[in-house]
């Protein structure tokens, strides 16, 4: 049932009048969700296998976090970081335990932590590495994606990200993505000028491209051995949606700054964090970094609850099981398609490859009959299609998408 008074097409012109065009959405109109699913303004039910790009890894409008957000809101929800407040000191203290760090500084988005994350390891470099001022050097990977701010698009290179917003922020060596000896070689050369090694686990707006095994264990390896700072950027692959509590637990790897954002809210409330160890942390000191809304107790209260649903569900070993069997039942359909080539991922983040040119239209044109048969994906980089759904799912509802999936391609085909 639909309590909208207009149909999806009315609010497509309303955001193509009024709203920059800075997105293009897959025609959809969404009003409502609950679990793995969301109903459309005409009250059509789908299985979302977004997420949000994995914000809503809880699933949507998760009870206990929809509670701690009313009760909390209802109470106190902004302070400033000017005075204390009663939720911070306690939201600290879990992400910290959970996660095995000394310290966490609070932000809001993905790309403000990424910023703070590169402001605290050049800081670090010059404080505690000794590098001569203004010198301090971070290495990040081609195709990366840590967000869109100036700086952080000054190292991207996706035309899209970078085409027209320039001059550039300086002091960003691109390495190939997993390729250990392109790590090792600029180390080797240039190690005692370099703050950090930025990376993401699994590249995924790259297309959800996973390294080798070892890759992210050998990475950290160099980092130590150069006194570099190995820093995860698991904004996306974190809070349990590869399998693990955060990727890099895969190989064991415990980052020397990591960052988390989207699901550390369950999509409810904009919420990141950057949390390292105190001889990383304490180089930033009162005044020299902040945010208004960083660590509000509304904020704090959400993120609380939104693990407490991740360990008391257990979100990672969902996500692990259920991402195999849908990668094993995804490889069945490939053996019977000349449509998709491969499937990739981990968890439950995985994407499927079209068989065609990433300057196509197929992907895209797929991802339509998906939605019409019931089940919301969008490409990523033309011909790759991310699927990741609400990590609540049970293995009932994924064999059903898997179905849908089959059902889609095989109608897609005979077109």
């Amino acid at each position: 049932m639909t309590n909208s008074a207009h149909n999806s097409d009315y609010y497509i012109e309303l955001e193509e009048k009024y709203g920059a065009h800075n997105y293009h959405p897959l025609p959809v109109v969404l009003e409502r969700g609950e679990g793995v699913h969301v109903w459309d303004v005409e009250g059509k039910k789908y299985f979302d296998f977004l997420s949000a790009y994995s914000a809503v890894n809880q699933g949507h409008s998760h009870p206990h976090i929809v509670e701690a957000l009313t009760v909390q809101a209802q109470k106190l929800a902004l302070t400033s970081r000017a005075f204390y407040n009663s939720s911070l000191g306690v939201y600290e203290k879990k992400i910290t335990d959970l996660f095995g760090f000394d310290k966490v500084l609070p932000m809001n988005s993905g790309a403000e932590a990424v910023e703070t994350a590169l402001k605290i390891a050049r800081k670090w470099s010059y404080e505690v590495k000794g590098l001569p001022e203004n010198s301090a050097k971070i290495i990040v990977c081609e195709n990366n994606f840590h967000g869109r701010t100036t700086t952080i698009v000054s190292f991207s290179n996706d035309p899209d990200a970078n085409t027209n917003y320039g001059p550039f922020t300086p002091g960003f060596i691109k390495i190939p993505y997993n390729d250990i000896s392109a790590l090792e070689n600029i180390l080797k050369q240039e190690g005692d000028q370099i703050a950090g090694f930025l990376v993401e686990p699994i590249q995924g707006e790259a297309g959800v491209y996973v390294p080798d095994a070892g890759y992210l264990r050998a990475c950290a390896d160099l980092c130590h051995k150069y006194n570099v700072l190995f820093i995860a950027d698991e904004v996306q692959t974190g809070i349990a949606r590869t399998g693990k509590l955060i990727a890099c637990y895969h190989e064991d790897v415990q980052p020397d700054i990591l960052i988390l954002g989207k699901a550390l809210s369950g999509g409810m409330y904009p919420v990141s964090a950057v949390l390292a160890n105190d001889p990383v942390m304490n180089v930033i000191q009162p005044g020299q970094h902040g945010s208004t809304f960083g660590g509000n107790p509304l904020a704090c209260a959400v993120a609380i609850a939104a693990l407490e649903v991740v360990e008391k569900e257990q979100l990672s070993e969902r996500a692990e099981k259920l991402g195999q069997l849908f990668r094993d039942e995804i490889n069945k359909l490939i053996e019977k398609t000349d449509l998709i080539t491969k499937v990739r991922g981990k968890g439950l983040l995985n994407a499927i490859l079209i068989n065609d040119t990433p300057e196509s239209s197929t992907a895209w044109e797929l991802c339509l009959k998906l939605r019409d048969n019931g089940l919301l994906a969008k490409p990523t980089h033309g011909n790759i299609i991310r699927l990741a759904p609400p990590l609540v799912i049970t293995e009932e509802q994924l064999l059903a998408c898997v179905k849908i999936i089959e059902k889609t391609v095989e109608e897609f085909t005979c077109l």
